[in-house]
């Protein structure tokens, strides 16, 4: 029993990792038949009320004391929910834009900002093996964004990707501050309060909406992608902290890798097999 407890919070990290690998390769297909803001809306529209029904539905677990908000939590609730509106909306974009394969290894310089702003702001420590890790982070998502050397230019849609991956590492260390809350409201507020208003300004722009199994497609991957992953990403930082929890979700890109190169059997540049090799020795070094 004490292993179990002592080893619970990792498996918790690893099944948030798993979860969110799921979502570049499906969201490539959904994206077909969807605009980018309308489908980021839903995805966390999908987690917000998948969630409520675990809550309504599900078994009351009486053992876990869950500490109440307060008042000094609204601005992180506020910023957390200002950077979920942004974040999904640069992802899908970006994702339109490049590879999925690409698309899955950028998402992990969302690790690099994560930990800059816990160093900075919060001061947890960093080690230089740590360090040294996220230094290969960022410098393999260079080399996937970098497009070439004569005109020295980067690749639109891997920017949105970085861009999404600031809004998280921001957006991580607001949720850090409330991981002590009850993790299934947490992914309540950010899935109702961010995908409600991203789906709401596709609909103010006038996107169109897509068919009714679309809709409920985007709907699941979402509360499995954001919602089931997020919760238990929360469960997870609780105890281990922003860095290392943000360390485990290094999975996710490697397996995002593998599904998009089984679905969409797309032959990768010259420069992802560059980067995948300086990306795995950097999460060898982060972990």
């Amino acid at each position: 029993m004490n292993i179990q407890k002592r080893y619970i919070n990792h498996y918790y990290a690893v099944l948030a990792a798993l979860f969110y690998a799921l979502n570049v390769s499906v969201a490539k297909i959904l994206l077909k038949d969807i605009n980018e803001v309308i489908l980021a809306g839903l995805l966390y529209l999908g987690a917000g009320m998948g969630m409520t029904g675990v809550v309504f539905f599900g078994k009351k677990n009486v053992s876990e004391k869950e500490k109440p908000f307060e008042k000094k939590d609204v601005k992180y609730i506020f910023g957390m929910i200002v950077l979920d509106i942004f974040a999904p909306i640069f992802l899908m974009t970006g994702l339109n834009k490049a590879l999925p394969e690409n698309v899955s290894l950028l998402n992990n310089f969302e690790i690099v900002v994560t930990s800059l702003i816990a160093y900075f702001i919060f001061r947890e420590k960093i080690s230089k093996r740590l360090a040294t890790g996220l230094f290969l982070v960022t410098l393999s998502t260079i080399i996937l964004s970098f497009q070439g050397i004569k005109s020295f230019s980067f690749s639109e849609g891997s920017l949105f990707v970085i861009l999404a991956c600031c809004c998280w590492g921001l957006e991580n260390n607001c949720t850090r501050m409330l991981s002590q809350s009850d993790p299934k409201k947490i992914v309540i507020i950010k899935g109702i309060g961010s995908g409600l208003t991203a789906f709401l300004i596709g609909v103010f722009l006038r996107y169109p909406l897509p068919s009714l199994m679309t809709m409920i497609y985007s709907l699941c991957l979402g509360f499995v992608s954001y919602g089931l992953s997020v919760y238990y990403y929360v469960k997870a930082q609780r105890y281990l902290g922003a860095s290392r929890t943000s360390a485990y979700y290094a999975l996710t890109p490697f397996i995002g890798v593998i599904l998009s190169l089984v679905l969409f059997r797309e032959m990768p540049t010259v420069n992802f097999w560059i980067a995948l090799v300086v990306m795995g020795i950097g999460i060898f070094f982060t972990n």
